[in-house]
C-alpha cells in the first residue's frame, strides 16, 4: 500500500536555483531536485512536493503578499492530500529576513505552531495525526542579491538547529539538522546548489524508513 509523504517547505524545496539577480526564476529539472530523487528512493511512497518560494512560518509577507504564510495554506494542503501519513518540514529561513524582526527562539515557536496545526488536523490515516519530521534548514549568508534582504539573519541562523531540535525534542518529534549535511551557495547565500540534491534525498530517504517504517 502507497503511503503519502507531504514535503511542507519553501524555495529550497520547490528546487529554486541559486540567484545572480532578483529577477532570476530558475529551477532545477524534476529528477534533478532533491524532491525528485527522493521520490525514486521512496518507491513504496506518493512524495507530495509543497515547497513555496518566500514562504514563512505564520508571517504574512507585507512585501511578497500574504500568500507567504505558512500556517495559512497549511490546513488546505493537509486536506487537500489526505490521508497525509507523514510530513516533512523544512521552513524557517524567510522568517530569517529583516522585515520580520524575530530571533532563532521565535522561529521554533512558530514551527511549533505548525506542529500543533499538524496534529490537530485529523489528515492521517483513519483520521489520526501524520507522523512528522523536523528538519532545520542550513545556516545562511549574507552575499549577493538577497544579502540586503536578509541582513543581520546570518548570525540569527547559526542558533536555529539548535533551538528547532529542542523544539522537536519536546514534543517528541524525529529531527534532522540539513546544515549538517549541505551548505547554501555562495552566489546568493540561501539557496542550495547541485550537489546538494542527492545528499538531502539520501538523508531524508533514511529518515523516512528510519522514523516511519
Amino acid at each position: 500500500m502507497t503511503r503519502t509523504l507531504l514535503l511542507f517547505g519553501d524555495s529550497n524545496s520547490h528546487g529554486t536555483m541559486p540567484m545572480a539577480a532578483l529577477s532570476d526564476t530558475g529551477r532545477f529539472s524534476r529528477a534533478e531536485r532533491w524532491a525528485g530523487r527522493l521520490q525514486a528512493l521512496l518507491p513504496d511512497w506518493e512524495v507530495i512536493a509543497e515547497g513555496h518560494p518566500g514562504r514563512t512560518t505564520l508571517h504574512d509577507d507585507p512585501v511578497e503578499g500574504p500568500h507567504r504564510n505558512g500556517l495559512r495554506v497549511l490546513p488546505a494542503l493537509l486536506e487537500t492530500h489526505r490521508p497525509v501519513d507523514a510530513v516533512l518540514v523544512m521552513l524557517g529561513t524567510n522568517d530569517l529576513k529583516e522585515r520580520f524582526s524575530v530571533n532563532a527562539g521565535d522561529i521554533a515557536l512558530a514551527l511549533e505552531r505548525l506542529v500543533r496545526e499538524i496534529r490537530a488536523s485529523a489528515a492521517g490515516p483513519g483520521g489520526a495525526a501524520p507522523g512528522i519530521l523536523m528538519v532545520a534548514p542550513p545556516p545562511i549568508e549574507e552575499v549577493g542579491c538577497l544579502a540586503e534582504i536578509f541582513a543581520g539573519g546570518a548570525a540569527k541562523s547559526r542558533l536555529l538547529a539548535a533551538r528547532i531540535r529542542a523544539m522537536a525534542e519536546r514534543n517528541g518529534l524525529p529531527f534532522l539538522d540539513a546544515g549538517e549535511l549541505v551548505r547554501v551557495s555562495p552566489l546568493d547565500g540561501i539557496h542550495y546548489g547541485p550537489e546538494a540534491n542527492p545528499v538531502l534525498a539520501q538523508a531524508f530517504a533514511e529518515a523516512i524508513r528510519r522514523h516511519f517504517p
